[in-house]
């Protein structure tokens, strides 16, 4: 299914972004992207093959009304993925929330009033499911998150308030477009441009000294290729419908430490310490108050629990297979070295 109509894809130069637009260029679709500054600032966008003929960027504010009129004009999809990611900001309420709902709110209201919109794929976040592992629970797309607030993992409250917004958007104007929500974990993976997001930013630091021990921590991963072809599956597949939770496996912090040492990776300031136990657990989270205020507060909602989640949906319905979090964690150190995240390692 190849459309004459651009796809428009929202905040293009993000992390998954880029890659849903690299993709879709390479099945020969037109891409319509909005970027914050102008196209030139986005040379890796613009350097895509197929670009050239098939790539049009333009600006757009999601804090301004009737900013993507424009840019969704004329268009069957729309793929929504701009947001903030941050989990430390001065004001969760104009750092996050703000600009996740209203942007949100937005980019629908240009759909509804184009006429030419049949979907709109939003990119939520297991943040909008839950903010703290049950080891007693599988969580699946019926869960919502009920338990952040400003002042608890704003950054998975702002998700939350997004996606909400989103299908309360269509419960009420009952446009003429559907909503699609695709949610992922901890997205790995290459990044098209410079910038190191917050996911492979952990990886990062694991590898960098910062933590002082191997926690008791688990973490659903999945590659943002495999999140970028989720996108486009859900554009594709006509009966798509309601949430997709996107993630290929779990890991315990313990097995990405000995991955990464097994692969060659153990020059890096690996944690050497090992505190999985309760003792271990109980020091981590009292030594989690002397980090900024939120990371803090995601550790101890965090710490000592299992995640377990249900991702049959998404390979049923969508017939999506998903890359090894192995390969993807390897990708992930290897990109980081090209863009000089990480040092290059030691002989």
């Amino acid at each position: 299914m190849k459309t004459i109509k651009p796809v428009c894809i929202t905040g293009a130069s993000g992390f998954i972004a880029a890659h849903i637009v690299r993709e879709l260029l390479e099945q020969g679709y037109r891409v319509r992207g909005t970027v914050r500054k102008t196209p030139a600032n986005y040379p890796f966008l613009l350097s895509l093959p197929g670009a050239a003929e098939r790539l049009e960027l333009v600006q757009a504010d999601l804090l301004a009304a009737g900013t993507y009129d424009r840019a969704v004009e004329g268009c069957d999809y729309v793929m929504h993925t701009a947001s903030p990611y941050e989990i430390n900001v001065k004001n969760p309420q104009t750092d996050l929330v703000d600009p996740a709902v209203n942007g949100t709110e937005t980019v629908l209201e240009s759909c509804l009033k184009s006429g030419s919109v049949k979907r709109v794929i939003f990119t939520s976040s297991i943040a909008a499911i839950t903010d703290e592992p049950d080891s007693r629970k599988v969580f699946t797309e019926k869960d919502w998150n009920t338990m952040s607030s400003l002042d608890r993992n704003p950054y998975h409250f702002s998700k939350t308030s997004a996606e909400l917004a989103a299908w309360d958007f269509i419960m009420k104007k009952r446009p003429a477009f559907d909503l699609v929500a695709i949610n992922p974990f901890m997205v790995i993976g290459p990044s098209l441009g410079p910038s190191l997001n917050t996911s492979n930013e952990i990886i990062r630091d694991i590898m960098s000294g910062v933590y002082p021990g191997i926690m008791d921590m688990n973490w659903g991963f999945v590659d943002v290729r495999d999140v970028a072809k989720a996108h486009i599956l859900a554009m594709e597949t006509g009966t798509a419908s309601g949430r997709y939770l996107c993630s290929a496996e779990t890991m315990h912090m313990r097995e990405l430490v000995e991955l990464l040492k097994s692969s060659g990776f153990g020059s890096y300031a690996l944690p050497k310490i090992d505190l999985t136990g309760k003792a271990g657990t109980l020091l981590m989270k009292a030594l989690s108050f002397t980090q900024p205020k939120n990371t803090g507060i995601y550790i101890r909602t965090t710490i000592g629990r299992t995640m377990r989640y249900d991702n049959s949906k998404i390979k049923r319905e969508l017939g999506i297979s998903f890359k090894p979090v192995k390969e993807s964690l390897i990708d992930s150190v290897n990109d980081m070295i090209k863009w000089g995240h990480l040092p290059p390692q030691k002989k």
